[in-house]
């Protein structure tokens, strides 16, 4: 899993203004040190600090790879891993070989104190900072939590948490807000797990369809309901708000998410979300005297907005 090249030879095991220095010594009196604190011991004892530089990071789902080069004196090794500090000591630990080797000192490196996340059972990774990585490596912009709602009694409480990244969203639910958002996490990258790293994939190939609908698609849309809302009145009493805005969204290819807000209004009533998934995402707010009639105003604003951009030129 390592590579080194050494370039010159090492630095001198012995001498130090305090005396002499033995990197043998070093390791056999401090058994429980990892290499990356080895290293660095030996570092600050012969004026050498390691440096570490990341070389490459190919970011999967559940088992990323990243490569880590260390350069100590005239010494540069790499080492690989499925988390960066593996890799840097792995890295490190390469170092110490060729200076053991260098020395002819003969003692056992300690292995890294962490457990190998690929060895690890799934339930134990990481999914907000896997799909973070993803999101880096990719070029999105980075996934954004938001706490929806929060309910149940004192014993049982359930947590509801939206993540988004770029124009989707879902939804995680848990026992805890953290459990919350890992679940909501976990939902893209099941969306995820069947892309290979070496493919320059957008999120419109990874998701399967297009980002929504743009402002510009809008505009210049054939499509029969959207041309007729920009003929709308949208005051026309008993109108079906909620199922015109659905035709609109199954026509121009994006998605409506109602999210009730369980405190009532500063005048006492119901309030939704009304939330679209076009290219800027849409939001839009609507109260009522009940649940189903928040929704409906939700979703009339939501159609007066969608009204103003399409007209506009």
């Amino acid at each position: 899993m390592s590579q080194s090249r050494h370039r010159a030879a090492a630095p001198p095991l012995e001498r130090e203004d305090s005396g002499t220095f033995s990197l043998g010594k070093m390791i056999t009196a401090k058994p429980g040190k990892t290499p990356i604190q080895v290293l660095h011991e030996y570092g600050m004892k012969t004026k050498n600090i390691p440096v570490y530089e990341c070389e490459r990071s190919d970011v999967q789902i559940h088992v990323p790879t990243f490569t880590f080069r260390v350069t100590v004196g005239d010494i540069t090794c790499t080492g690989e891993g499925t988390s960066k500090k593996l890799a840097k000591h792995r890295a490190a630990e390469a170092a110490i070989n060729i200076l053991k080797a260098n020395a002819s000192i003969c003692f056992a490196v300690p292995d890294p104190l962490m457990p190998d996340p690929s060895k690890q059972p799934k339930n134990q990774l990481n999914p907000i900072g896997s799909l973070q990585e993803l999101a880096i490596h990719h070029g999105w912009r980075l996934p954004e939590y938001t706490l929806s709602q929060e309910g149940g009694p004192a014993h049982k409480r359930e947590y509801t948490t939206i993540c988004r990244l770029e124009s989707f969203m879902e939804t995680g639910k848990g026992a805890s807000k953290k459990q919350a958002k890992r679940n909501a996490a976990e939902k893209f990258l099941a969306k995820f797990s069947n892309i290979s790293p070496e493919n320059h994939i957008s999120l419109t190939n990874v998701v399967g369809h297009s980002l929504g609908c743009t402002w510009h698609s809008l505009r210049n849309s054939p499509g029969e309901k959207i041309n007729l809302l920009k003929r709308s009145l949208l005051s026309i009493p008993n109108t079906d708000y909620i199922q015109l805005l659905s035709e609109i969204a199954k026509e121009q290819g994006f998605n409506i998410t109602y999210l009730d807000i369980e405190e009532l209004s500063a005048n006492g009533q119901y309030q939704c979300l009304a939330e679209l998934s076009t290219s800027p995402i849409t939001v839009c707010h609507g109260s009522g005297i009940s649940c189903g009639s928040a929704q409906s105003d939700a979703a009339h604003n939501a159609l007066q907005y969608l009204k103003i951009i399409a007209e506009r030129k």
